[in-house]
């Protein structure tokens, strides 16, 4: 049984494409430079895609934040206003570098983004009210009851 249709041959195949190369045409080699080329970047694209995300991750270093075990309420929702602080910072960061792409692409942003900023800065002044809050009650907490190991019902090991 024959692989390839009656009228070709490996053989006859292999004298065109010989005859081809023998001709002289000026895109002859720019083609075959090209062709290589885009053989070459393809099977590249898999090389470099069969590598991605193969590695193992158990040697992946996690660093997490320590806290002391005594910290105070009032201490904790400090922090958590500190953090606050600096995630809106980033935020607003972030805001004006995607403004910027936008002012480039010619993407209107402006209506909405005041828009944005009312409904954002009410979120934020109710977010902080809301750690105000909560600050002062956990400072008269402490006020009232000085903290001992186990006031609070923690307990150490």
């Amino acid at each position: 049984m024959a692989i390839f249709p009656r009228p070709v041959s490996p053989k006859n195949a292999l004298g065109d494409f010989w005859s081809y190369f023998r001709q002289q045409r000026q895109h002859k080699w720019p083609l075959l430079g090209l062709s290589v080329a885009i053989t070459w970047v393809i099977i590249w694209t898999f090389v470099i895609d069969a590598n991605t995300n193969t590695m193992p991750t158990r040697n992946k270093i996690i660093y997490v934040e320590s806290w002391d075990a005594n910290r105070s309420d009032a201490a904790i929702i400090l922090q958590q206003k500190i953090d606050f602080a600096k995630r809106e910072a980033a935020l607003v960061r972030q805001q004006k570098r995607m403004q910027g792409y936008a002012d480039a692409f010619g993407i209107e942003w402006r209506e909405e983004e005041k828009r944005n900023t009312a409904e954002r800065k009410q979120a934020v002044k109710a977010i902080n009210e809301l750690l105000d809050d909560r600050l002062v009650k956990a400072e008269s907490n402490e006020q009232a009851a000085p903290a001992t190991p186990g006031a609070a019902g923690i307990g150490r090991p």
